[in-house]
């Protein structure tokens, strides 16, 4: 069932939503990018009546609505809305028409079988719930749900190459996202390989020469660069970075502002007006990418349907990647990776940004070390043995490299790194970052830590600075800057999760592991929907979290199905 306000009556591949205005009529508007819903509707005010009586909505599903009176609104296609029944008639904002078998509501006019709309429909559906994955039955109904969102979350996007891609969401996010795309990928795997396989190929179809993979690609191109930041980007940039460095002494140490819930989008239904750049604070013209982990979901792929034709088509582009990341994105040369701007981390609005626009987190160098693992595997796979090696080498020592310069007896920790200087020398050290985050965890990823250390920080994963009734919150519970709803500083988000549970496994830990699965799906379970984050003292929807979201769908569903 749909609710019509966070969850729309839409179809895969449609960016038409029709939605339940406050008033209790509905709206129609089409799902763009950058675009706030409000600046593309297409129908506003709809009602329908029998004489003068209303007829109100009985019930929303996938393929259709119904209304009273045996009126139902259904697609024809991906541009097309239709009214099937009789005896009724509908009227919007500016409009009118009578329902008389089939009238169209939104599209091309012309005549339509309104019972055979509805089987198509219907048939079409059953077929998509036909081939989700196998969950236990208690979870089946918030499965169905995540399948639903990942199926109405396809669409055509401009520059994905005619492929099909997921976006993260409709309220805000309509491209396909770097780090999302590996993410969605993983779900898919069960059900369509190919599909999944095309989640990698759309972005690696965009690759910069120098190995870096973009940020976003969208109807009108892509995110690579700071220059193709949408305004409302900028004012989100604004909110956050470098806050600490700006305010008042005196003001202690608060979370700060937060923003909304997604690039470019400071509301589920739409973008924010500018208030002004922060060119001076990113220093120039900076690339902006997403965590390496297109290696990791390419082999999960192949873990489930093997396609060493695939395999040989993504090693060299990632490996191109992997180069940049220890180049590029190495301005000081010390062999450990940092991101270049805040977006490239995927962690926005992180306190970790509030000392400045780069910094070094230990989960970054985690990825490049389970990356190259990876691409080991896929090397192997391939009958490149020689090389398999070389990444097994490179892999055990960016994972020394990390104990060695970041790990300080107590934790790893998080380096705020400045801007370069003007005259382009080397720049000075980082500073280390007080707030307390699990991304500091996230070295469990690597499988090859010392076991006194991958110990030491289950202990804290498991301490009351992470672990309540709903881990993990997102800045520790007993920081300063803990603020359970404000989007990366303290709320639950399930890709965190999913990848400590699978750091977790590799290390050793399927205890701990299974618990954090547990907890983890109780939590979406219980909570009504697939939202963005979830607030961790409540393990409801935060307040600004978007609905329907992509990857909270897939790692669910693929969490789900490992409980099956």
């Amino acid at each position: 069932m749909l609710d019509l306000r966070t969850t729309p009556f839409t179809d895969r591949g449609s960016r038409l939503m029709v939605m339940a205005a406050d008033d209790g009529s509905l709206w129609v508007a089409r799902a763009e990018y950058e675009t706030p819903l409000r600046e593309t509707t297409v129908v506003s005010g709809l009602r329908l009546f029998a004489g003068d009586a209303e007829l109100p909505v009985r019930r929303a599903r996938a393929d259709r609505v119904s209304f009273a009176g045996g009126v139902d609104l259904v697609f024809a296609d991906a541009e097309t809305l239709v009214l099937t029944g009789s005896g009724a008639r509908a009227v919007w904002d500016g409009g009118a028409g009578e329902v008389e078998g089939a009238f169209v509501l939104v599209g091309e006019r012309r005549p339509y079988d309104g019972p055979a709309l509805l089987e198509r429909a219907a048939r079409r559906w059953r077929e998509w719930y036909g081939r989700m994955p196998r969950v236990p039955e208690e979870l089946r109904e918030r499965a169905e749900q995540a399948w639903w969102t990942l199926g109405v979350n396809l669409l055509p996007i401009a520059f994905a190459g005619g492929r099909e891609g997921v976006i993260p969401s409709r309220f805000g996010y309509v491209g396909i996202w770097n780090w999302d795309a590996s993410f969605h990928a993983v779900a898919l795997r069960h059900a369509d390989p190919e599909l999944a396989r095309d989640q990698i190929r759309i972005l690696l179809g965009h690759q910069r020469p120098d190995g870096l993979i973009p940020d976003v690609v969208h109807d009108h191109g892509v995110l690579a660069e700071t220059t193709d930041l949408p305004r409302s980007d900028q004012t989100r940039l604004a909110q956050h970075v470098g806050q600490a460095l700006t305010a008042d002494p005196s003001s202690g140490p608060g979370p700060g502002p937060g923003p909304g819930p997604g690039p470019g989008s400071a509301s589920a239904w739409g973008t924010t007006e500018p208030a002004g750049p922060v060119d001076g604070l990113i220093g120039g013209v900076v690339p902006v990418t997403k965590p390496p982990l297109a290696a990791w979901a390419a082999w999960k792929i192949h873990e489930v349907a093997p396609d060493l034709a695939f395999l040989a088509e993504v090693y060299e582009p990632i490996a191109r990647s992997h180069e940049w990341w220890l180049t590029v994105s190495d301005p000081d040369g010390d062999g450990l990776a940092e991101y270049l701007h805040p977006y490239s981390s995927g962690l926005d609005d992180s306190p970790i940004w509030d000392h400045g626009p780069r910094a070094e987190p230990p989960d970054l160098n985690s990825y490049l070390a389970l990356q190259a693992d990876r691409l080991a595997d896929i090397a192997q796979a391939l009958g490149r043995t020689g090389e398999a090696e070389v990444w097994r080498e490179r892999a055990a020592r960016q994972t020394a490299l990390m104990v060695a310069r970041r790990w300080n007896g107590r934790r790893f920790v998080t380096l705020s790194k400045p801007l370069p200087p003007a005259d382009g020398g080397r720049p000075p050290a980082g500073t280390e970052v007080a707030t307390r985050t699990p991304l500091e965890l996230l070295p469990l990823l690597t499988g090859r830590l010392p076991e006194e250390i991958a110990g030491r920080l289950v202990a804290d994963l498991l301490s009351p600075s992470f672990w309540a009734a709903h881990p993990v919150p997102t800045v520790a519970f007993d920081d300063p800057a803990f603020d359970p709803e404000a989007m990366w500083r303290g709320p639950v988000w399930l890709n965190v999760n999913y990848l400590l549970i699978e750091g977790l496994r590799r290390s050793g830990f399927a205890e701990t592991a299974d618990e954090l699965t547990r907890r983890t799906l109780e939590m979406v379970n219980a909570g009504g929907g697939l939202y963005e984050y979830w607030n961790p003292l409540t393990g409801a929807r935060a307040g600004r979290a978007v609905p329907g979201f992509g990857w909270s769908s897939a790692l669910f569903l693929d969490l789900a199905t490992h409980r099956a």
